[in-house]
Formats: C-alpha cells, structure tokens, sequence
C-alpha cells in the first residue's frame, strides 16, 4: 500500500467516513467526474490534476466502505491489462479481442 493511500484510508476512519452509505460515496464521485469533464472540456489543467487526485481518494473511500482493498483492485486491472494488445484507433487503445 502506498504511503498516500494509507493516510487517505486513516482519514476517512477518523471522519468514520469508512462505515458511511456507500451509496452516497458513488454519488461523490460522479460529482468528482464531472469537475474532470469540466476540467478537460475547458482545458485547465490544474483542475484536471485535482479531479483525478479527488477521485482516486473517492475510489478508496468507496473501496473502504465496501469491504474491498483498492490496492487489490488495482493490482486485478493490472494483471488484466499487462499482455494485452491491441492498437490505436482515432486516438483509442482497442484491445486485440475487439478489433
């Protein structure tokens, strides 16, 4: 576990964000996709960095909650991607499987 990812974890235990509804977690990080698309359709830089940051702790807030590690999340999307090939189409990483 990064270091990062630890201290984003203690702060939600001691804001007893962890226990929270997830549910209403999910509605946080559609909030936090938003402020991205804002950030990307607008092109502003800075935002786009702290949108991404927000939703990586969204993401371990909600993984917390639901019982699940993220780290082990990202290692399952890691071991699922690292062979894959595939190519470019219009600017789109397509996977070999749907080409």
């Amino acid at each position: 576990m990064t270091n990062l990812t630890a201290k984003i974890k203690q702060w939600a235990v001691d804001r007893n964000l962890h226990t929270a509804n997830p549910d209403k977690q999910m509605l946080k990080l559609f909030e936090e996709l938003g402020e991205l698309a804002e950030g990307m359709a607008k092109d502003r830089p800075s935002q786009i960095a702290d949108s991404i940051g927000d939703i990586y702790v969204v993401l371990t807030i909600l993984s917390a909650q639901l019982g699940i590690d993220i780290e082990e999340c990202i290692a399952l999307a890691y071991d699922e991607i690292k062979a894959r090939r595939g190519k470019m189409v219009d600017g789109v990483f397509v996977k070999e499987a749907d080409l």
